[in-house]
Protein backbone atom coordinates (compact mmCIF):
# COMPACT_ATOMS: atom_id res chain seq x y z
CA UNK A 1 0.00 0.00 0.00
CA UNK A 2 1.03 3.83 -1.27
CA UNK A 3 0.90 7.02 0.57
CA UNK A 4 -2.18 7.64 -1.72
CA UNK A 5 -4.65 5.01 -0.61
CA UNK A 6 -4.31 5.97 2.98
CA UNK A 7 -7.54 8.36 1.92
CA UNK A 8 -9.03 5.12 0.36
CA UNK A 9 -9.05 3.12 3.52
CA UNK A 10 -9.60 5.54 6.15
CA UNK A 11 -12.96 6.78 4.02
CA UNK A 12 -16.37 5.97 5.88
CA UNK A 13 -18.14 5.14 2.96
CA UNK A 14 -21.61 7.38 2.53
CA UNK A 15 -24.34 5.58 3.57
CA UNK A 16 -22.08 2.55 5.48
CA UNK A 17 -22.96 1.77 9.09
CA UNK A 18 -19.93 2.28 11.39
CA UNK A 19 -18.35 -0.16 13.88
CA UNK A 20 -15.58 1.21 15.54
CA UNK A 21 -14.60 -1.96 17.05
CA UNK A 22 -13.82 -2.92 13.48
CA UNK A 23 -11.54 -0.43 13.47
CA UNK A 24 -8.03 -0.80 15.34
CA UNK A 25 -6.39 2.60 16.73
CA UNK A 26 -3.30 1.21 16.58
CA UNK A 27 -3.52 0.50 12.57
CA UNK A 28 -0.90 2.25 10.17
CA UNK A 29 -1.84 1.52 6.65
CA UNK A 30 0.94 2.21 4.65
CA UNK A 31 2.96 3.31 6.77
CA UNK A 32 6.62 1.24 8.25
CA UNK A 33 7.54 3.08 11.66
CA UNK A 34 8.01 6.46 13.29
CA UNK A 35 11.00 7.47 10.50
CA UNK A 36 9.14 6.67 7.88
CA UNK A 37 5.90 8.88 9.01
CA UNK A 38 8.16 11.78 10.06
CA UNK A 39 9.86 11.88 6.71
CA UNK A 40 6.81 11.76 4.96
CA UNK A 41 5.21 14.76 7.37
CA UNK A 42 7.61 16.94 6.58
CA UNK A 43 7.23 16.58 2.83
CA UNK A 44 3.43 17.10 3.50
CA UNK A 45 3.95 20.39 5.81
CA UNK A 46 5.90 21.98 2.73
CA UNK A 47 3.26 20.84 0.27
CA UNK A 48 0.56 22.53 2.67
CA UNK A 49 2.56 25.67 2.68
CA UNK A 50 2.58 26.43 -1.04
CA UNK A 51 -0.91 25.31 -1.73
CA UNK A 52 -2.16 26.75 0.88
CA UNK A 53 -0.63 29.93 -0.42
CA UNK A 54 -2.29 29.01 -3.76
CA UNK A 55 -5.30 28.96 -1.74
CA UNK A 56 -5.14 32.39 -0.39
CA UNK A 57 -3.87 34.27 -3.79
CA UNK A 58 -6.69 32.19 -5.60
CA UNK A 59 -9.43 33.07 -3.69
CA UNK A 60 -12.26 30.54 -5.22
CA UNK A 61 -11.97 27.98 -2.22
CA UNK A 62 -11.93 27.72 0.96
CA UNK A 63 -11.30 24.34 3.41
CA UNK A 64 -12.92 23.39 6.51
CA UNK A 65 -10.88 20.99 8.70
CA UNK A 66 -13.37 19.01 11.30
CA UNK A 67 -11.68 17.43 13.86
CA UNK A 68 -13.49 15.46 16.64
CA UNK A 69 -12.22 12.37 18.98
CA UNK A 70 -12.27 11.76 22.24
CA UNK A 71 -10.24 13.43 25.12
CA UNK A 72 -6.39 12.94 24.79
CA UNK A 73 -7.09 11.93 21.10
CA UNK A 74 -4.53 14.61 20.01
CA UNK A 75 -6.73 17.23 18.47
CA UNK A 76 -4.53 20.16 19.40
CA UNK A 77 -1.45 18.04 18.51
CA UNK A 78 -2.38 17.32 15.35
CA UNK A 79 -3.05 20.98 14.31
CA UNK A 80 0.31 22.08 15.75
CA UNK A 81 2.12 19.01 13.81
CA UNK A 82 -0.22 19.31 10.40
CA UNK A 83 -0.26 23.40 10.05
CA UNK A 84 3.33 23.61 11.32
CA UNK A 85 4.65 26.36 8.53
CA UNK A 86 1.26 27.35 7.41
CA UNK A 87 0.92 31.02 7.28
CA UNK A 88 -1.96 32.15 10.46
CA UNK A 89 -3.04 34.87 8.17
CA UNK A 90 -5.41 32.44 6.39
CA UNK A 91 -5.58 29.86 9.06
CA UNK A 92 -7.93 30.10 11.47
CA UNK A 93 -8.35 27.73 14.91
CA UNK A 94 -12.11 27.30 15.92
CA UNK A 95 -12.54 25.93 19.38
CA UNK A 96 -16.13 24.95 19.99
CA UNK A 97 -16.71 24.84 24.32
CA UNK A 98 -20.56 24.68 25.82
CA UNK A 99 -22.50 27.00 24.04
CA UNK A 100 -23.19 30.16 25.78
CA UNK A 101 -26.66 31.64 26.30
CA UNK A 102 -27.05 33.89 23.58
CA UNK A 103 -25.96 30.98 21.06
CA UNK A 104 -28.74 28.57 23.19
CA UNK A 105 -31.35 31.00 21.35
CA UNK A 106 -30.15 30.17 18.39
CA UNK A 107 -30.68 27.13 16.65
CA UNK A 108 -27.43 24.90 16.95
CA UNK A 109 -26.06 25.85 14.05
CA UNK A 110 -25.90 29.81 14.06
CA UNK A 111 -22.55 29.97 16.05
CA UNK A 112 -20.62 27.12 13.50
CA UNK A 113 -21.75 29.19 10.68
CA UNK A 114 -20.35 32.78 11.82
CA UNK A 115 -16.77 30.40 11.80
CA UNK A 116 -16.46 29.18 8.55
CA UNK A 117 -13.77 29.98 6.81
CA UNK A 118 -13.85 32.78 4.08
CA UNK A 119 -12.57 31.90 0.60
CA UNK A 120 -9.09 31.87 0.53
CA UNK A 121 -8.92 30.32 3.89
CA UNK A 122 -8.57 27.05 6.36
CA UNK A 123 -10.86 27.05 8.66
CA UNK A 124 -10.15 23.88 11.68
CA UNK A 125 -12.28 23.52 14.28
CA UNK A 126 -11.56 21.73 17.07
CA UNK A 127 -14.20 19.99 18.28
CA UNK A 128 -17.60 21.37 15.92
CA UNK A 129 -21.25 21.41 15.48
CA UNK A 130 -21.40 17.17 16.42
CA UNK A 131 -21.33 18.04 19.91
CA UNK A 132 -24.90 18.35 18.84
CA UNK A 133 -25.31 14.70 18.24
CA UNK A 134 -22.24 13.64 20.52
CA UNK A 135 -22.43 14.80 24.14
CA UNK A 136 -25.83 16.37 23.82
CA UNK A 137 -27.32 12.81 22.92
CA UNK A 138 -24.62 11.18 25.59
CA UNK A 139 -25.97 13.40 28.14
CA UNK A 140 -29.36 13.38 28.11
CA UNK A 141 -29.10 16.71 26.66
CA UNK A 142 -32.04 17.55 24.61
CA UNK A 143 -34.60 14.84 23.78
CA UNK A 144 -33.81 12.12 21.47
CA UNK A 145 -37.10 13.58 18.79
CA UNK A 146 -34.17 16.80 18.48
CA UNK A 147 -31.00 15.36 18.39
CA UNK A 148 -32.04 12.87 16.26
CA UNK A 149 -33.28 14.95 13.36
CA UNK A 150 -29.91 16.94 13.58
CA UNK A 151 -27.83 14.40 11.04
CA UNK A 152 -30.30 15.77 8.30
CA UNK A 153 -30.03 18.93 9.57
CA UNK A 154 -25.48 18.74 9.81
CA UNK A 155 -25.82 17.17 6.51
CA UNK A 156 -27.88 19.87 4.58
CA UNK A 157 -25.84 22.84 6.13
CA UNK A 158 -22.98 20.69 4.92
CA UNK A 159 -23.95 20.85 1.42
CA UNK A 160 -24.35 24.60 1.43
CA UNK A 161 -21.04 25.31 2.63
CA UNK A 162 -20.05 22.62 0.10
CA UNK A 163 -21.93 23.95 -3.13
CA UNK A 164 -20.51 27.67 -2.47
CA UNK A 165 -16.79 26.25 -2.60
CA UNK A 166 -15.96 24.82 0.62
CA UNK A 167 -14.16 21.64 0.84
CA UNK A 168 -15.12 19.99 3.86
CA UNK A 169 -12.63 17.30 5.64
CA UNK A 170 -14.00 15.87 8.66
CA UNK A 171 -11.48 13.57 10.83
CA UNK A 172 -12.47 11.21 13.67
CA UNK A 173 -9.14 10.53 16.09
CA UNK A 174 -9.90 6.99 16.84
CA UNK A 175 -8.02 6.28 19.99
CA UNK A 176 -8.46 2.92 22.10
CA UNK A 177 -9.76 3.34 25.77
CA UNK A 178 -5.63 1.72 26.72
CA UNK A 179 -4.25 4.92 25.21
CA UNK A 180 -6.46 7.43 26.61
CA UNK A 181 -5.90 5.14 30.44
CA UNK A 182 -1.96 5.98 29.25
CA UNK A 183 -2.48 9.61 28.34
CA UNK A 184 -4.67 10.67 31.51
CA UNK A 185 -1.94 8.92 33.77
CA UNK A 186 0.49 11.11 31.41
CA UNK A 187 -1.02 14.46 32.56
CA UNK A 188 -1.52 13.21 36.44
CA UNK A 189 2.17 12.52 36.62
CA UNK A 190 3.54 15.69 35.04
CA UNK A 191 3.05 18.91 36.78
CA UNK A 192 3.71 20.64 33.48
CA UNK A 193 0.68 18.89 32.38
CA UNK A 194 -1.58 18.67 35.49
CA UNK A 195 -3.24 22.10 33.65
CA UNK A 196 -4.59 19.64 31.25
CA UNK A 197 -6.35 17.05 33.32
CA UNK A 198 -10.10 17.46 34.91
CA UNK A 199 -11.65 15.22 37.00
CA UNK A 200 -14.97 15.19 35.60
CA UNK A 201 -12.95 13.68 32.30
CA UNK A 202 -12.87 10.71 34.12
CA UNK A 203 -16.72 10.83 34.16
CA UNK A 204 -16.37 11.27 30.68
CA UNK A 205 -14.30 7.98 29.90
CA UNK A 206 -16.88 6.01 32.22
CA UNK A 207 -19.77 6.76 29.38
CA UNK A 208 -16.87 5.20 26.50
CA UNK A 209 -19.58 2.84 25.46
CA UNK A 210 -22.11 5.27 25.12
CA UNK A 211 -19.36 7.68 22.82
CA UNK A 212 -18.75 4.79 20.85
CA UNK A 213 -22.03 4.26 19.58
CA UNK A 214 -22.67 8.31 19.23
CA UNK A 215 -19.65 8.43 17.18
CA UNK A 216 -20.49 5.73 15.12
CA UNK A 217 -24.37 7.17 14.36
CA UNK A 218 -22.62 10.27 13.92
CA UNK A 219 -20.03 8.96 11.03
CA UNK A 220 -22.78 6.72 9.23
CA UNK A 221 -25.29 9.16 8.81
CA UNK A 222 -22.92 12.19 7.82
CA UNK A 223 -20.24 11.18 5.86
CA UNK A 224 -21.22 12.11 2.15
CA UNK A 225 -19.97 12.79 -1.09
CA UNK A 226 -19.60 16.34 -0.75
CA UNK A 227 -18.36 16.46 3.17
CA UNK A 228 -16.44 12.83 4.21
CA UNK A 229 -15.64 11.53 7.11
CA UNK A 230 -12.25 9.75 8.06
CA UNK A 231 -11.59 7.20 10.68
CA UNK A 232 -7.79 8.00 12.16
CA UNK A 233 -6.14 5.36 14.05
CA UNK A 234 -4.75 7.85 16.75
CA UNK A 235 -2.66 5.45 18.70
CA UNK A 236 0.13 6.01 16.99
CA UNK A 237 0.76 10.02 17.38
CA UNK A 238 2.65 9.49 13.75
CA UNK A 239 0.36 7.86 11.74
CA UNK A 240 -2.16 10.07 13.21
CA UNK A 241 -0.34 13.54 11.85
CA UNK A 242 0.63 11.61 8.46
CA UNK A 243 -2.35 10.44 7.77
CA UNK A 244 -4.38 13.72 8.22
CA UNK A 245 -1.83 15.86 6.34
CA UNK A 246 -1.62 13.55 3.89
CA UNK A 247 -5.52 13.41 3.30
CA UNK A 248 -5.53 17.64 2.84
CA UNK A 249 -2.92 17.99 0.80
CA UNK A 250 -4.87 15.45 -1.71
CA UNK A 251 -7.68 17.78 -1.39
CA UNK A 252 -6.19 20.49 -1.89
CA UNK A 253 -4.01 19.41 -4.88
CA UNK A 254 -7.53 18.14 -6.09
CA UNK A 255 -8.83 21.99 -6.49
CA UNK A 256 -6.47 22.18 -9.34
CA UNK A 257 -5.82 26.06 -8.46
CA UNK A 258 -3.79 28.35 -9.94
CA UNK A 259 -2.14 31.94 -9.32
CA UNK A 260 -4.39 34.17 -10.59
CA UNK A 261 -3.25 36.33 -14.08
CA UNK A 262 -2.26 40.32 -13.23
CA UNK A 263 -4.39 42.84 -15.07
CA UNK A 264 -1.24 44.31 -16.29
CA UNK A 265 1.81 43.49 -17.92
CA UNK A 266 4.46 43.25 -15.31
CA UNK A 267 7.09 43.71 -18.18
CA UNK A 268 5.89 47.26 -18.64
CA UNK A 269 6.37 47.76 -15.03
CA UNK A 270 9.51 49.51 -13.78
CA UNK A 271 10.37 49.72 -10.62
CA UNK A 272 12.57 52.87 -9.86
Amino acid sequence: MELKDISRELLVKPGKKVDLSKWDPDWTPGVKDNEEAEAALAKNQEKLAKLQNLLFAENKHAVLVVLQGMDTSGKDSTIRHVMYGVNPNACKVTYFKAPTPQELDHDFLWRIHQHVPAKGEIGIFNRSHYEDVLIVRVKNLVPKEVWSKRYKQINQFEHILARNGTTILKFFLHISKDEQKKQLEERLADPTKNWKMNPDDLKERARWDEYMKAYEAALGECSTKWAPWYIIPSDKKWFRNLAVSQIIVEALEGLKMKYPKPDFDPKKVTVE
